[in-house]
């Protein structure tokens, strides 16, 4: 099932047939390195088939998405609640290395902000960055989203933007 499209990519549910791309992010440190630990790949298809069990609410989910062109899997997007916070929902995308630097992250947020305007009841959605992730905070900030807070997670410290619904 089709979530939403952008000019190069389809954001698409996932399917069990994903695991080995799945574990392509899931697994890999570099990908990880800003999102969470890396999963071998027991965890990872543990993981992927918690995604595809969650498809019940229609505007949520951790998704597949793929270069439309060339018809392969390059990342995922998510827009699910904020770990922790049952009150703030995020946004989130993983590419597979080889796939940085094209645009792609950029692209799936414009797309997935018009999907938030378009199809979810929210009326405003979080980006949640490490601060050293400079290339996700300039894909934010690019894309529309403003500075909102940041907090200390560990060592780490958290920086969270905000993007509301447009009237």
């Amino acid at each position: 099932m089709i979530v939403f499209e952008t000019e190069r990519l389809i954001v698409r549910h996932f399917r069990k047939s994903d695991a080995d791309d799945f574990f392509l992010l899931q697994g890999d440190p570099d990908v990880m390195r800003f999102i969470r630990p890396v999963k071998n790949r027991e965890e990872s298809d543990a993981f992927l088939f918690e995604a595809i069990a969650g498809y019940t609410e229609p505007w949520m989910g951790r998704w597949a998405i793929e270069e439309k062109e060339a018809g392969r899997f390059v990342g995922s997007f998510v827009v699910n609640p904020i770990p922790g916070d049952n009150v703030k929902t995020q946004l989130g995308y993983a590419f597979i290395p080889d796939c940085w630097g094209k645009g792609f992250a950029t692209e799936v947020t414009r797309g997935g902000l018009t999907y938030f305007n378009l199809v979810t009841p929210l009326q405003e959605i979080y980006g949640v960055v490490e601060s050293e992730n400079l290339a996700s905070q300039k894909v934010l900030l690019k894309t529309g989203f403003q500075p909102f807070d940041k907090f200390m997670e560990g060592e780490k410290e958290i920086l969270r933007f905000v993007f509301k619904r447009s009237t």
